[in-house]
């Protein structure tokens, strides 16, 4: 590890920007360059801030601005006493419709659900332009926490028409799971990623302090004759959170 760091720094902290580029900044660069690059798994700790300053030849105080700035960004935590860590990230590929459940269980995660609102209605307007529905369509709509183990990671807004939900309380945990029992889970998706500031609902809800940056993700799930079936909001904590997608040139 202490060759990578030290190797790392030389390329990306010390030899290829200016010379009146902070030290912490350029050490903030070349940790962030091996996460990235997967050298750094996840859990795996760190020097500790006096051994990476003699490594380097660094302040501590230098370090400290450094790691101190790679916690806020999400890759690192800090544990008392314990030391310094890589942070757990899950990694969401767009070229895979899954669920949320199913994304969990594959990094052998236990996903879990708070209900903050359930029940149908009529559909409004921008729903049924999302759903391609005619006014005045019954819908039912979930709004759920979605949860790993006990950490909040993301919040949901679902719209489903109520001809492939009849009952909301047939969700008792994946909305795809009880999609799948009524033989109606989306075949295929559209999706659209941006970056957000969480609200101070929202924040509060994800235990984030308020205006942090978040992820904001809206679905459209079809089934194979092309009629909508979902139409899903969801808000993800940027600091857990990397979504990917495999590009082609064809």
């Amino acid at each position: 590890m202490d060759a990578l760091l030290l190797d790392a720094y030389h390329a990306f902290g010390s030899t290829q920007h200016s010379a009146r580029t902070p030290a912490y900044m350029g050490l903030r660069r070349a940790i962030r360059h091996i996460i990235d690059s997967g050298a750094f798994q996840a859990g795996q700790a760190l020097p500790s801030e006096r051994d990476l300053a003699k490594l380097l030849d660094l302040s501590r105080v230098t370090v400290r601005k450094a790691l101190t700035g790679l916690v806020g960004d999400g890759l690192l935590v800090q544990r008392q006493g314990a030391g310094t860590f890589v942070a757990e990230r899950i990694v969401k590929s767009f070229s895979r419709l899954s669920s949320f459940s199913e994304d969990l269980r594959a990094r052998g995660l236990k996903p879990r659900s708070l209900l903050l609102d359930r029940g149908a209605g009529t559909v409004t307007p921008e729903e049924a332009m999302a759903l391609n529905l005619s006014p005045g369509a019954a819908v039912v709509r979930l709004h759920r926490l979605r949860f790993a183990g006990d950490e909040p990671l993301a919040l949901e807004r679902s719209v489903i028409p109520r001809d492939f939900l009849p009952d909301p309380a047939l969700v008792t945990d994946s909305l795809y799971a009880a999609l799948d029992r009524l033989d109606c889970r989306p075949r295929r998706a559209l999706q659209r990623l941006r970056a957000v500031a969480f609200d101070a609902e929202q924040s509060r809800l994800l235990g984030q302090p308020s205006g942090n940056p978040g992820l904001f993700i809206e679905r459209r799930g079809f089934l194979e004759d092309g009629r909508v079936v979902e139409f899903t909001r969801s808000w993800y904590r940027g600091d857990i959170y990397d979504f990917v997608a495999e590009l082609h040139n064809d």
